[in-house]
C-alpha cells in the first residue's frame, strides 16, 4: 500500500491557481461595476456569488487537497470571496442611493399646489330647504308622507274634486303616461299621470291612516310649463294636511304664522285673500309680510323694495279648509271631522329667501350655484 501523496502541489489544480482565482475575482468586480441598476446587480450577484459561481466551485475543490495544501488554497479563495462581497455591498449602496435620489426628483410632490383640484360638491339648496321646512312641522307633531310621482288619475284629480272637464286635466297642463301598445292613441286612456301637485299624497294619507291625520308632503311634481326664469316643468312642492275634530280657519292661520316665523324670523305675519281651489272650501291665497321691508315700502317712494315691488306682501301659495267632497271621497265623515291644507312651491320660496332671480340656475347642476349655500344641519 502506497503512502499518502504529501508532495501534491495544489497549483496543479486549475481552478485553484492564483491567477485563476484573481481572474474570477476581477470578473466579479467588473460585473458589479458594470451593473446599471439594482436588477442588473442582482443578476451579477447570482452569477458570481451563488452556489454555481466560479469561486463557489473553486472553494469545493479545496476539500480534495492534502491537509498541508488546504490552508494556502483556502486563504486565497477566502480573500477573493471577501473582496467580491465588499465590492457587491459597496455597489449595492451606490445604486440604492442613486435610486432614492431619482425617486425624490421623479416622484416629488409640490406642496404649494392646491390639494383638491376637483371642486367638492354640495347638497342642493332645494333639498336642504325642503327638509328644513318639513322639520318645522315635524317639530309640531306632523308626520312626513310620501307617494308615487307616476300617480293614478283618480288620486291626482277625482279624489280632489277636479271635475272631468277641469282645464288642469288637459294636455297643456298635465303629463299623461302613455298606455300599453294597442291601447289606442289617447294617452290619457292609461289613467296614469305624472302628478301635477303633491295633493294626491294627502288623499293616500287619509285612506291609509287612522284619524286624526297630521301630515306634511314634500316632493317633486310635473307640469307642462316652459323652462324660463320663473317656471320649470319639474319643480318641488310641500303641502300640509290636518284632519281632526273641530279644526277651523283659525288653526290654519296660526299654523301659517308659525311657519313663516320659523323660516323668516320673529314678527313675520301672514294674510289670507279669498280664492278658489277645487279641493278646499273656503279657499284662500296666503301672503307673507315682506321680510325685507316689512311693509315700510308701501306708499313710500323714498324706500322702494324690489322683493315685494313695494306692495308690502309676498304671495306664497294656496290654502283653505278641506272640501267636504274630498273627505267623503277618502272615507272621512265631514259631519264629524274637518281639516285644513295648504301648499307652496319650494323653488319660489327659495327665490324669495335667497334673492335668486333666475329659476334656471336651480336646475342646471352648476356646483358654483350650490356651494355658496353651504351645509345646514
Amino acid at each position: 500500500m502506497s503512502a499518502p501523496n504529501k508532495s501534491y502541489d495544489p497549483v496543479e489544480v486549475e481552478a485553484l491557481k492564483p491567477e485563476e482565482i484573481e481572474r474570477m475575482r476581477d470578473e466579479a468586480l467588473a460585473a458589479f461595476a458594470a451593473a446599471a441598476d439594482l436588477q442588473q446587480l442582482q443578476e451579477a450577484k447570482t452569477a458570481h456569488t451563488g452556489g454555481s459561481s466560479p469561486l463557489a466551485l473553486a472553494n469545493r475543490e479545496i476539500g480534495a487537497l492534502p491537509p498541508q495544501a488546504k490552508a494556502d488554497a483556502g486563504k486565497r479563495v477566502g480573500q477573493a470571496r471577501a473582496a467580491v462581497g465588499r465590492a457587491l455591498a459597496a455597489r449595492q449602496g451606490e445604486l440604492e442611493a442613486e435610486r432614492d435620489a431619482r425617486v425624490l426628483v421623479e416622484e416629488a410632490v409640490d406642496v404649494t399646489l392646491p390639494y383638491d383640484r376637483t371642486p367638492s360638491g354640495a347638497r342642493h339648496p332645494l333639498t336642504t330647504f325642503m327638509e328644513r321646512v318639513a322639520d318645522v312641522f315635524v317639530a309640531m307633531g306632523y308626520e312626513i308622507a310620501e307617494g308615487p310621482e307616476a300617480e293614478a288619475e283618480w288620486f291626482n284629480f277625482d279624489a280632489l274634486n277636479f271635475t272631468p272637464d277641469h282645464p288642469a286635466r288637459q294636455m297643456q297642463d298635465t303629463f299623461f303616461v302613455r298606455g300599453p301598445q294597442g291601447a289606442g292613441d289617447d294617452e290619457s286612456a292609461s289613467g296614469v299621470v305624472l302628478r301635477t301637485h303633491t295633493s294626491p299624497v294627502q288623499a293616500r294619507a287619509l285612506l291609509g291612516r287612522e284619524l286624526p291625520v297630521y301630515v306634511v308632503c314634500p316632493g317633486r311634481v310635473y307640469r307642462t310649463d316652459e323652462l324660463d326664469a320663473t317656471h320649470t316643468p319639474v319643480f318641488h312642492q310641500i303641502e300640509l294636511l290636518a284632519v281632526d275634530e273641530g279644526l277651523t280657519m283659525a288653526d290654519l292661520k296660526g299654523t301659517l304664522d308659525h311657519m313663516v316665523q320659523s323660516l323668516f324670523g320673529a314678527g313675520m305675519k301672514t294674510r289670507l285673500r279669498p280664492n278658489y281651489f277645487p279641493f278646499t272650501e273656503p279657499s284662500a291665497e296666503m301672503d307673507m309680510l315682506c321680510y325685507v321691508c316689512k311693509g315700510a315700502s308701501v306708499g313710500n317712494p323714498d324706500r322702494p323694495c324690489r322683493t315685494c315691488a313695494s306692495e308690502g306682501w309676498i304671495e306664497l301659495g294656496g290654502c283653505g279648509m278641506v272640501n267636504p267632497r274630498v273627505l267623503v271621497a277618502c272615507g272621512v265623515d265631514p259631519g264629524r271631522y274637518s281639516g285644513f291644507a295648504f301648499g307652496f312651491g319650494i323653488e319660489r320660496m327659495l327665490m324669495f329667501r335667497h334673492n335668486i332671480e333666475d329659476m334656471r340656475d336651480m336646475v342646471e347642476g352648476d356646483v358654483r350655484f350650490t356651494r355658496p349655500f353651504g351645509m345646514e344641519i
